[in-house]
């Protein structure tokens, strides 16, 4: 009995493209959605960084390539290759996400976004906690994406891949069109589930 639904695949596949219109879809059939996704920012043709964008629309920094003037003045620098994670500006934006999941009225199937759990993300204990908490309640379905097995394995997401209450869709260039209904499919099944 699956309460879960997340993609992995390898970056650049379209992850966060199908959840977001796996969400355009929930919302039109009257599924309240709620959560984040993580967006590239491009300038000049070359990606600078990521953001995470709320499903509301409201936009924070993730992450930044390093600019070397901007050193970092004495606190503790989160990095992943050459971007630099903007935690406190993460945390802001997504951690109420979390705390409101219990206050709807209960009435109301919700599916929270999460897109995704991955390096940068996985530097704040809050969102782990968060995370966590919301996987084992049963208020909500969670639609997420987490990144593929590569290197040395991340805690929260092998939890998560391992978890016998979350079913896992592998998305690849050459299924990322038709594996939207199978997708769509399991969440409803989900919500079915979810009280």
């Amino acid at each position: 009995m699956f309460k879960h639904v997340f993609l992995t695949g390898p970056p650049g596949v379209g992850k966060t493209t199908l959840v977001q219109k796996a969400c355009e879809a929930l919302v039109s059939s009257g599924v309240g959605v709620e959560g984040f996704y993580t967006e590239e920012v491009r300038e000049g043709g070359r990606r600078v960084g990521f953001d995470v964008v709320t499903v509301t629309g409201e936009r924070g920094h993730l992450s930044r390539i390093r600019d070397n003037a901007g050193a970092s003045h004495g606190r503790r620098e989160y990095t992943v290759g050459q971007y630099v994670v903007d935690l406190p500006s993460f945390e802001n934006l997504a951690l109420p996400l979390f705390r409101n999941i219990g206050s709807t009225d209960g009435s109301t199937r919700k599916v929270f976004v999460i897109d995704e759990i991955g390096k940068m993300e996985l530097f704040s204990q809050s969102f782990i906690r968060a995370v966590r908490q919301t996987l084992d309640s049963s208020s909500c379905t969670i639609l997420g994406t987490i990144p593929i097995p590569k290197g040395k394995p991340l805690g929260l997401v092998e939890e998560v891949r391992s978890r016998r209450d979350v079913k896992v869709f592998t998305v690849s260039k050459e299924n990322r069109n038709a594996i939207l209904q199978d997708i769509l499919a399991t969440l409803q099944e989900c919500l079915k589930h979810t009280t």
